[in-house]
């Protein structure tokens, strides 16, 4: 038997944006952009969408990336017309529209098959150069530059995973360690000497650190049996040893950072492992108090656990593990429409949503009521994670079961709370179940709240269309 007991008059902070993501979800069709589908982040509460890899590779040769918004690096980078906004326009406007908040790559897509021919990943000819192109990308969505917007994007990230692979072997980067620290340190000076703290700089969307597991104890790694060394270990060893290196480079240069970005696709309890060496590290060079984003997870990335129970339990269960550690700010990898191992929130042939995206939208509950609500558990909670909110009236609890058993729960929720489950077969349904007293079943995900769930009409809600662009008309929203 597990207690629950939520004290929803100490409020010991803000929900935090754990339940972010990655590319959003649109599709494109003869002459149009269908962006409808953004209205399930809003009816979610997603407020960051972080924009790598939009549009397939190379960015689809129109999004997002720097070699997509400045074709020819000898142009001049203060001439408007040296710029190609174009389709990034659309793309923000819609995300504007639906009141979700880029996190902007400044960057290039990975390249998968880099080993015939990498076009986009070599290092800027002229850093301080690219580093102003940076700059009128950022003066064009934030300050209206070149019929630009007044969007004021917080998040910009420089580059994306330079140490993906050994040298020779990468498919985000082909230079040397040296010459991304010295890119993000001309870049991150230059945008913060412009913008100061109108901004958040900061990079560079590490890999996953898989390498603490070789050596634990020498990782600050406890009770952990170390991994044998395989064909993975000296990749994985050198995105430490690049880690570290980046760490030691920004301490001498003095070079700005109010975020460190890395990626997991490990499970929870590895990921939560790497997130406490990286917060470790950063203490150690005194950045206490930078952000941390883990900016790029997945813990279902397999084609048959798309749209199953575990998928979204373990969704869940990341939002509230992580909402218990230094972590600002989570992006789910992703929340695209095509039909990819890491797209798992929608059905890949009508689209319809899966219950990892009803995870999302329970989140988004707590999310939206915004207060951090304390609670205490006791019994056997192995497996078993939770999180509670308040907007002062209105009350919630989240619970997710990852163990491999169901749990008998009871808490002191009384009367007017309703239960909502999710799992493959209940995507966010009401139940009959008492607040007070219920199981929790493997794989199961359970919103509790004294209110009618905004989220649970979205399965069978129309998407709400807030903006066109059709034939090429743009169609700015108020």
């Amino acid at each position: 038997m597990v207690h629950y007991s939520v004290d929803f008059n100490h409020i010991k902070g803000k929900i935090k944006p754990m339940h972010a993501i990655g590319q959003p979800p649109f599709s494109s069709g003869f002459l149009s952009f269908d962006f409808s589908y953004m209205d399930y982040l809003r009816r979610a509460h997603i407020p960051y969408s972080r924009l790598h890899d939009v549009g397939g590779p190379f960015g689809g040769n129109r999004f997002v990336d720097i070699p997509n918004l400045f074709r020819d690096f000898n142009a001049d980078e203060n001439d408007p017309e040296s710029y190609d906004f174009a389709f990034t326009d659309v793309l923000l406007e819609a995300l504007a529209a639906y009141g979700v908040e880029p996190i902007f790559r400044l960057g290039v897509t990975i390249e998968n098959q880099a080993h015939v021919k990498a076009y986009r990943i070599n290092p800027p000819k002229d850093p301080a150069k690219w580093a102003r192109i940076c700059e009128h990308v950022v003066r064009h969505y934030n300050e209206g530059w070149a019929n630009g917007y007044h969007y004021n994007i917080t998040y910009w990230e420089i580059w994306n995973e330079p140490e993906n692979g050994l040298p020779g072997k990468n498919q985000c980067w082909t230079g040397t360690k040296e010459q991304l620290y010295e890119l993000y340190d001309v870049t991150a000076k230059h945008l913060k000497s412009c913008f100061g703290d109108k901004i958040k700089v900061g990079g560079y969307g590490a890999s996953g650190m898989y390498g603490i597991y070789y050596h634990p104890e020498r990782f600050g790694l406890t009770g952990v049996p170390a991994r044998e060394p395989d064909d993975r270990y000296e990749q994985d060893l050198y995105r430490i040893e690049f880690f570290n290196g980046f760490l030691e480079y920004i301490a001498e240069h003095r070079s700005p950072i109010d975020f460190f970005s890395w990626h997991s696709y490990a499970n929870l309890k590895k990921t939560l492992h790497i997130a406490e060496y990286i917060d470790r590290r950063l203490n150690d060079y005194g950045l206490t108090d930078i952000e941390t984003h883990c900016n790029e997870w997945n813990n279902a990335q397999e084609r048959a656990l798309i749209g199953t129970s575990y998928a979204a339990a373990m969704t869940a269960a990341t939002f509230m593990g992580f909402h218990a550690t230094r972590t600002n700010i989570m992006c789910y990898y992703d929340m695209k429409l095509a039909g990819s191992n890491y797209a798992g929130c929608f059905d890949h042939l009508d689209l319809h949503p899966l219950a990892t995206y009803y995870a999302f939208a329970a989140f988004g509950e707590l999310y939206a009521l915004g207060g951090h609500a304390a609670h205490t558990v006791s019994g056997d909670s192995n497996g078993l994670y939770a999180l509670a909110a308040t907007d002062g009236e209105r009350k919630a609890m989240l619970i997710s079961n990852v163990s491999e058993e169901k749990k008998e729960i009871t808490t002191d929720l009384g009367e007017g709370f309703k239960v909502y489950l999710i799992d493959s077969e209940h995507m966010l349904d009401a139940t009959e179940l008492s607040a007070d007293t219920f199981t929790a079943e493997p794989n199961q995900v359970l919103l509790i709240c004294n209110y009618e769930a905004e989220a649970a009409s979205i399965s069978t809600s129309q998407r709400e269309v807030l903006y066109v662009s059709d034939n090429g008309v743009k169609a700015r929203p108020n």
